[in-house]
């Protein structure tokens, strides 16, 4: 299992970025679907269903590898908050979301084949009290054009966040926890992320030892 070649369904840059860090030969495709939300579709069984889709699709186009699938949206007052359509809706955003909390949610799939597993991880995130005139310096870098609530947390010099309860990397995209135990599910041997992905982001964090240390069976994907 773990010669087979491992796929990312993604081109998103950041996530790239982040599952380099396990330091594995992944491949990455794109995988095109329809986003939208069903009507009273919750938020964790949404970013469940169309990272799976995801990982479906790659999956029929790749059926020897291992293939993942990921989504993620950002929560609040019970909407999603996508990206922002011009700088004018990038700074509405970004005062909607000022001084309050809202939630990101990302699901995780691994398909291959028939089987697949799916995690869903949820961080919490409050945002700072911060003035006018650091949101219109920030939307004026474009910056914000493409992301998902208008804001990078990585970002080198606007930095939104007052705090984070949750994974982080969840917050970039790729909740690197739950996609390694994922991938160990599948016999996937990889160096445990949870220190690289703690210097890579330069922080500490208190729930990857939580993380890891739940196990997952793969079931049938039909």
């Amino acid at each position: 299992m773990q010669n087979r070649p491992i796929i990312l369904a993604s081109t998103s840059p950041r996530r790239r970025e982040l599952v380099t860090l396990f330091g594995a030969a992944f491949q990455f495709v794109a995988a095109d679907v329809d986003e939208a939300p069903r009507d009273h579709e919750a938020p964790d069984e949404l970013v469940r269903r169309l990272s799976r889709a995801k990982a479906e699709i790659g999956a029929r186009a790749f059926p020897e590898a291992i293939v993942v699938g990921a989504d993620t949206i950002v929560w609040l007052d019970h909407t999603i908050i996508g990206k922002p359509r011009d700088a004018a809706d990038a700074t509405r955003m970004l005062k909607q979301l000022r001084a309050r909390p809202h939630v990101v949610y990302s699901g995780v799939t691994v398909n291959q084949g028939a089987r697949a597993l799916t995690q869903v991880a949820t961080t919490t995130v409050t945002m700072r009290d911060y003035p006018d005139a650091e949101i219109a310096a920030y939307v004026a870098t474009g910056d914000p054009l493409d992301k998902a609530a208008a804001y990078a947390i990585q970002h080198d010099h606007f930095h939104p966040v007052a705090r984070i309860d949750g994974c982080q990397a969840n917050v970039m995209g790729l909740p690197l926890c739950h996609l390694y135990r994922a991938l160990k599910a599948f016999g996937v041997a990889l160096a445990e992320p949870d220190r690289v992905c703690q210097a890579h982001l330069g922080i500490v964090c208190p729930v990857a030892r939580e993380i890891l240390s739940v196990q997952y069976s793969v079931s049938s994907s039909n």
